[in-house]
């Protein structure tokens, strides 16, 4: 089918399977390659849930190194602080397009008991993930969840996700991006999806409130370190729902916080719990032109900012949910849908593993 383009937009797409089915990666490449033309070739990258089943309670890190030594000095930090069941190069196929890759390398790491003291696995392994990434030159964590992954990198998506040969990975959640970068660099760490531990976001457009975001992100120990306003978004999301123990749906409406116009018009109790959020997490409100996807191991999440300055479009067939910036790219790989839909600014779209999936 003809897919349209819109130039200079980047581009989101991602698919689930709320009943769990594992589908592999050449749908969602198809996808994304629909929009090639809001790429400038400059970024392209997937997130994938449920690609590592045998190994699904170990954390799997997917790294990035400049050279050689950042890899030695990397490796003797998690023989330090992890327990290595595995470690391999990520498999790779020659690309036309994509030039210049770094030391691509994964490891199933386990948290050692003795290691945690008074802290939680998921503190531990976030600590971690700042440390690789704030300390060691040249080491950057391209994901660090519990089976999944992120793969991305320089060059078109369609190109990136051949590169990874990501046609031999299953998964029931996909998402990918297609990058037009305007005032931050094009480089391999810097390419979407950002993750921290198995929170994903693919995202279009800009965060004009990256720096407000970033203060307040430092205060609890988070470092930003990958030069981009997209990191935030995945940040925010591990310290509202992980941290601070807020539902999602909480989480998202602090992210996205309604207007004060129409908080006045809610009801009390509603009006409450609105003015609450954003009286506490006013420096964790999102501003300027955006639309995220958000991947976890129990879902997705779709999100338009405010006003919605940039587009999204999402449908469901059967137990499938599909959002992407434009329809074509979801018609590109189901054509035959039972819904489709415009999010409403701001309005979130959930997708969830039905409870008897494990």
């Amino acid at each position: 089918m003809k897919c349209d383009g819109i130039p200079s937009g980047c581009a989101i797409s991602g698919m689930m399977s709320e009943e769990g089915k594992r589908i592999d990666g050449s749908a969602i490449i198809r996808s994304i390659a629909c929009m090639h033309d809001r790429s400038n070739g400059l970024g392209g990258g997937f997130a994938a849930y449920g690609i590592y089943p045998r190994r699904r309670d170990m954390y799997a890190f997917h790294m990035m190194y400049d050279n050689a030594q950042a890899k030695e000095n990397t490796e003797e930090f998690f023989y330090k602080y992890f327990n290595i069941d595995k470690d391999e190069a990520i498999p790779t196929r020659k690309q036309k397009g994509v030039a210049n890759p770094p030391i691509l390398w994964r490891y199933f790491l386990e948290v050692p008991v003795n290691k945690l003291e008074s802290r939680s696995e998921r503190d531990y392994v976030s600590n971690a993930v700042m440390k690789i990434n704030s300390d060691i030159e040249g080491s950057y964590v391209a994901s660090s969840g519990k089976n999944m992954g992120a793969f991305k990198g320089v060059g078109y998506p369609e190109d990136i996700g051949e590169f990874y040969k990501l046609e031999e990975y299953s998964a029931y959640i996909w998402t990918s991006h297609g990058r037009f970068p305007t005032n931050t660099p094009g480089w391999w760490g810097g390419a979407h999806p950002f993750t921290l531990l198995d929170w994903s976001v693919v995202h279009n457009g800009e965060i004009s409130s990256y720096g407000i975001n970033k203060r307040y992100l430092e205060m609890f120990g988070y470092k930003l370190e990958l030069r981009t306003d997209t990191e935030v978004i995945a940040y925010l999301f591990d310290l509202l729902v992980r941290s601070h123990k807020l539902p999602v749906e909480k989480a998202v409406q602090a992210l996205a916080a309604t207007f004060w116009k129409d908080i006045d018009r809610m009801e009390p109790q509603q009006k409450k719990i609105a003015t609450a959020l954003r009286q506490v997490y006013g420096s964790a409100l999102l501003n300027g032109p955006f639309s995220i996807i958000i991947g976890h191991n129990r879902g997705v999440i779709g999100l338009n900012d405010r006003i919605k300055l940039r587009p999204m479009t999402a449908a469901r067939k059967d137990d499938m949910l599909y959002m992407a910036s434009e329809e074509s790219a979801i018609r590109e790989i189901a054509p035959d849908l039972d819904e489709v839909w415009s999010p409403r600014a701001g309005t979130p779209v959930f997708g969830t593993l039905r409870p008897e999936v494990e």
